[in-house]
């Protein structure tokens, strides 16, 4: 039986938790997990060190609370949601009629690499529906950019306040329209410069020995070979499923591998492609959600010309 604000929902309860100091944080995320302990639900944090350290030291001294590392779990979205999808199947096949998770995505909202954390926080709407969780993604308000925080908003349906209400939020728009708008990338200023390589129509063979030879040993070996089989499997599916001609083109920099895989079609049909895998490897589903396993920054971008994935080895940050 569900408790607290998720009783009698089915499915996935998705709440933003917006706060704008320490009090509200707290506010926010002791009650929730108190509750969540005291009526026997698994009960998870997701914080980083400091934020971590406050809560805990909030809670009863007997409140079963998991913490988990924020670090380790938000690296890559593709991964965060395999890893929670693995954490929650776990306690519904313990008996949970209710999970509960409170975690924190501001230090990503500040990032260049916000574009995918924002699909993630999308997609997660369908990816978690088929469990009974109830989740209060955290944001700090003193630190996240307006357009993020407005980001939040259309990707939870509502949001849990510090005085305990949840309120629908009027912005909240369905997954698979908000997937679907097209967001240019933030450019890297790697980018502004000639590519090392630029090839047309290459084959997938021709495509690892191309990001090999660009290496310039400014990456780990196993980043390197990851972008391998990313750039691989993205050269292969626009060759299968887009319109010639495929071009790709890499940069090199000090601390990161860029590749751009750019084909004249749409790009994948499926909104969640990347995020999820296809069942059966359809429109690109496979290879893209290879890529988002694999590489630490992929961006999407539909334009006039056609379509194109980018993939980063190394520290996107720039």
């Amino acid at each position: 039986m569900r408790t607290g604000a998720a009783s009698g929902h089915t499915g996935y309860y998705h709440t933003a938790g917006c706060f704008g100091s320490d009090e509200e944080l707290l506010a926010l995320a002791v009650p929730f997990l108190a509750d969540g302990a005291a009526n026997g639900e698994p009960s998870v944090v997701v914080l980083d060190e400091r934020n971590a350290r406050l809560v805990r030291a909030a809670l009863p001294k007997d409140a079963e609370v998991t913490f988990l590392p924020g670090g380790a779990v938000y690296e890559r979205p593709a991964t965060a949601i395999r890893s929670y999808r693995k954490l929650l199947a776990g306690h519904l096949a313990g008996g949970a009629s209710q999970i509960r998770v409170f975690g924190e995505l501001s230090s990503v909202a500040r990032d260049v690499t916000w574009d995918w954390w924002a699909r993630y926080e999308s997609a997660i709407n369908h990816a978690y529906d088929d469990f009974p969780l109830w989740s209060i993604c955290a944001y700090d308000t003193r630190t996240t950019p307006p357009a993020a925080l407005a980001d939040v908003m259309r990707t939870h349906p509502r949001t849990a306040l510090p005085d305990g209400r949840h309120v629908a939020n009027a912005g909240f728009t369905d997954p698979h329209l908000y997937l679907s708008e097209q967001r240019p990338p933030i450019p890297d200023p790697l980018q502004s410069g000639r590519p090392i390589a630029d090839l047309v129509g290459p084959a997938p063979s021709e495509a690892r020995q191309a990001v090999r030879a660009a290496d310039r040993g400014h990456i780990g070996r196993t980043e390197l070979d990851d972008l391998v089989v990313a750039v691989s499997e993205a050269v292969a599916n626009a060759h299968r499923h887009g319109s010639g001609p495929v071009r790709l083109r890499l940069w090199s920099g000090a601390d990161r591998l860029i590749a751009t895989i750019t084909d004249a079609g749409e790009g994948p049909k499926d909104p969640f492609a990347g995020l999820l895998p296809a069942g059966d490897g359809a429109n690109g589903g496979l290879g893209l959600w290879i890529a988002h396993q694999s590489c630490n920054h992929v961006a999407l971008h539909r334009h006039a010309d056609g379509f194109t994935i980018r993939l980063i080895a190394g520290n996107p940050r720039h």
